[in-house]
């Protein structure tokens, strides 16, 4: 059986950092990758790799968008029964909610619990977070662009020398579904 990756990038599509997904499956066949799929424009991509593991496919994707369109990316690659594991272990009741509610933030390490002792969660209610591995659950019922929780999540001293990229409930979904064929 094949198994199939998801290269996820940070920050593609927002400010000045454009990036077609046409041009990114190229990028992915140069290296010589498989059955490359792309997923919205926010910057995810499925594909079948000839050679490495998450970390060194991370570092190479890096490289080759750098060189290709001039400016450096941070990409997470993680395979599918990890994207399957991390969707079924969602401690909120995923079903029962609107996704743009339900958020997963992926890291490059993981996380521990002292990372995030700074932060009183009942401040924040009836906004949450549990973390899993290498992920972080974020319920966010107004959604993401207004939640407080959200923004102190993402403040550098949080995330000090961690990658770490935020997908929604579909996109979650979908990453799994499309590794998995």
């Amino acid at each position: 059986m094949t198994t199939k990756y998801a290269a996820l990038l940070r920050g593609i599509n927002v400010g000045g950092k454009k990036v077609p997904m046409a041009d990114l499956r190229t990028v992915l066949e140069g290296l010589g990758h498989g059955d490359v799929r792309t997923y919205l424009q926010s910057g995810q991509a499925v594909f079948v790799p000839d050679h490495g593991d998450e970390d060194s496919l991370a570092a190479e994707i890096s490289q080759a968008i750098e060189r290709h369109f001039g400016f450096g990316v941070d990409v997470l690659v993680r395979d599918h029964a990890y994207l399957k594991a991390v969707a079924e272990a969602c401690p909120f009741p995923a079903a029962d909610l609107a996704p743009k509610q339900l958020h997963v933030t992926y890291f490059s390490a993981p996380v521990t619990p002292e990372r995030f002792a700074e932060i009183d969660q009942d401040a924040y209610l009836p906004e949450e977070f549990r973390l899993g591995d290498r992920a972080l659950y974020l319920y966010v019922p107004e959604g993401l662009g207004r939640s407080k929780l959200a923004e102190h999540l993402a403040k550098p001293r949080i995330t000090k020398g961690l990658i770490a990229t935020s997908r929604n409930w579909n996109t979650v979904v979908k990453l799994v579904e499309l590794t998995g064929d």
